[in-house]
């Protein structure tokens, strides 16, 4: 949804590729038309850079199936000058702090590198014994074993549906090397927020 507010809907982009998952979280049966609705990873390229890639994942995917995901995608991309971000969000009771999760301002953003990663982050790192998982740490150890600098980073809220606020607690990315050159922020970039939700 923050891609979609943010980036998708402020540049031109095109749909160069797209993958469609089955497992026992996300079940789709039509194989040759992808629909909006359908469980997949979408990707779009930047038309005007054609280096820049977009990934956007609306599925589950499941554990046996990160390391195909992951040779697949990243099989077709150069990996020299690559460098990967990574966006994602989870429920505030996985994180762990000694204080009350009560108290946390929900939701807050938490940063995770490879050691190849240079660039300044948005938010502070994510402390230990925190670990995140799914795709997004599948991801993230991909690019830590292959020296390709990437950063995760997740948000951690309190809301189980989509919401105004969770996007927005990404803005701080905004102003990210990687980010600020693709964002054209619009007036109605509220609405679509809304939409979204």
């Amino acid at each position: 949804a923050f891609l979609s507010s943010f980036i998708l809907d402020s540049v031109c982009w095109e749909v160069v590729g797209a993958v469609k998952l089955w497992n026992e979280w996300c079940r789709t049966s039509n194989t040759t038309n992808v629909l909006p609705t359908d469980s997949f990873c979408l990707f779009y390229r930047l038309i005007s850079d054609p280096t820049v890639l977009l990934c956007q994942c609306s599925c589950y995917v499941a554990e046996d199936q990160q390391f195909q995901w992951l040779e697949k995608v990243f099989g077709h991309i150069q990996k020299e000058g690559l460098q990967v971000t990574i966006l994602s969000t989870c429920p505030v009771a996985d994180y762990k702090t000694q204080e009350s999760t009560l108290t946390l301002p929900s939701p807050f953003l938490k940063a995770l590198k490879t050691k190849e990663f240079k660039e300044q982050v948005c938010c502070p790192l994510l402390e230990q014994p925190n670990i995140v998982r799914d795709l997004p740490a599948a991801v993230l150890s991909y690019c830590q074993v292959w020296q390709i600098p990437a950063v995760l980073y997740q948000c951690y809220t309190d809301v189980i549906k989509l919401d105004t606020v969770t996007i927005e607690a990404f803005k701080p990315l905004l102003s990210s090397e990687t980010l600020k050159n693709l964002v054209k922020v619009k007036s109605h970039t509220g609405k679509l927020m809304g939409d979204l939700v």
